[in-house]
């Protein structure tokens, strides 16, 4: 029996695409494939949240009726064109959850303490001519979360054990024991530590932005653990480089991995590589996941986490 076609958009580790070859024939869209030739047999495509499928690409493939993500965000994708051609789109949420709050932790501490310059403060050799300034408290703060799906609650769990005051902003009032502040801006003004946890939809394009800013206000600190497009860069920027905030910790940016080059000069900002997911343990979840989608597709089973 012919083995299923599928597009790769994008590259996976050697575990899951050993996987993928054996059950399926791929064709890499990197290695240039002939889509007039291939795209009437590609049932389905395999991509991540960053790199997302062009809407060329899907018109390319007439029978397309899947989309597999190999990760949660699926803004890079044309919702309105899949609809219109009744293409069923998964991700793999939850197996990410925890590891993107664990990043997010990591970060709020490392911002607040300065611990990248006080390890470069202790390597260095400063330490024998000067004690390393004075940082910020972190336990018994105030921390707003700009989003309450699955990572903003796994945050507001660990930021329990800091004894921190929680607020959050969502589309509606949730059954939890956090305050509801629904306007972002307000949020921003309760809060020490503002996380941005809420998916890229058009309603969050930049919502962070330079009246959020002022709002959070110069000792307040941002922490960006979902997608670029919810801040505006420059905005952003402007308040990094005139202290109009105290800090920034970022996983994602407009133009990654080429990061605009205003960000190398700043000491009040932590960057980071878009790998809150990082994980080994993670990233076989994921892989798993998305294989398990096709899989259930092809075999006419039910979609496992099916966003449309």
């Amino acid at each position: 029996m012919p083995k299923p076609h599928i597009l790769q958009i994008a590259s996976y580790p050697a575990h899951d695409q050993t996987a993928l070859d054996a059950a399926y024939t791929t064709h890499r869209l990197w290695l240039n494939p002939d889509l007039n030739q291939i795209g009437p047999q590609i049932q389905a495509i395999a991509t991540n949240g960053g790199a997302g499928v062009a809407s060329a690409v899907i018109r390319a493939c007439p029978n397309l009726k899947l989309i597999a993500i190999y990760g949660v965000g699926y803004d890079a994708i044309d919702l309105t064109l899949c609809a219109e051609r009744h293409i069923q789109i998964t991700n793999t949420p939850d197996v990410l959850t925890g590891d993107c709050a664990d990043l997010a932790l990591g970060m709020m501490l490392s911002l607040a303490r300065q611990i990248p310059a006080a390890d470069h403060h202790a390597r260095s050799g400063a330490w024998t001519t000067a004690s390393f300034p004075l940082q910020r408290r972190v336990w018994g703060t105030k921390a707003g979360i700009l989003g309450m799906g699955r990572i903003g609650q796994d945050i507001a769990t660990r930021l329990q054990g800091f004894g921190i005051d929680i607020a959050y902003s969502a589309r509606h009032q949730k059954p939890l024991p956090y305050t509801y502040i629904p306007d972002p801006i307000d949020l921003a003004t309760h809060a020490d530590f503002l996380f941005v946890t809420a998916a890229a939809t058009p309603e969050t394009h930049h919502i962070i932005n330079a009246a959020t800013l002022k709002a959070l206000g110069p000792n307040g600190f941002l922490i960006n653990i979902s997608r670029a497009a919810n801040v505006d860069e420059n905005a952003l920027l402007d308040a990094l480089e005139t202290h109009q905030i105290a800090g920034a910790a970022l996983d994602v940016f407009d133009a990654e991995p080429h990061i605009n080059p205003r960000f190398a000069a700043l000491t009040n900002a932590l960057l980071q590589p878009h790998h809150a997911s990082a994980t080994h343990e993670t990233r076989r979840a994921m892989g798993q996941l998305m294989r398990d989608n096709l899989a259930a597709y092809f075999a006419n089973r039910p979609l496992i986490t099916p966003i449309t």
